[in-house]
């Protein structure tokens, strides 16, 4: 199973960006996905989780700056974020937990991160 994200880019604050994650490889079935950051310096902390039926859960940091929504037909996590600030600069990584095919249990799997960087 591997996770790909894109989507990052140096952007001015104030602007706006869409991050996307695909999973790709053999699994049953998909549950919670989310986005984590970690900027230079600092632990990896949770931005927005959501459930396998859709539902959303926001960090205090991001919230009205930010949704989340996945497609669960493509096996794809969305995250959109809205009037960035610099201190949104980090690494962004997604995550997922993964029912792989015949084991009867879900596995936790990281993306490989994708850098956002805010410019004042």
């Amino acid at each position: 199973v591997q996770l790909q994200a894109s989507g990052g880019g140096l952007v001015q604050a104030g602007g706006s960006l869409r991050l996307s994650c695909a999973a790709s490889g053999r699994f049953e079935r998909i549950g919670d996905m989310g986005w984590y950051r970690q900027a230079p310096g600092k632990q990896r902390e949770l931005v927005a989780d959501v459930t396998a039926s859709g539902s959303p859960r926001l960090e205090d940091s991001v919230s009205g700056r930010c949704s989340i929504s996945r497609d669960n037909a493509k096996n794809a996590l969305y995250l959109q974020l809205v009037s960035l600030k610099p201190e949104d600069t980090a690494v962004y990584f997604c995550n997922a937990d993964v029912e792989e095919y015949g084991l009867g249990f879900y596995s936790n799997y990281w993306g490989q991160g994708t850098q956002v960087t805010v410019s004042s």
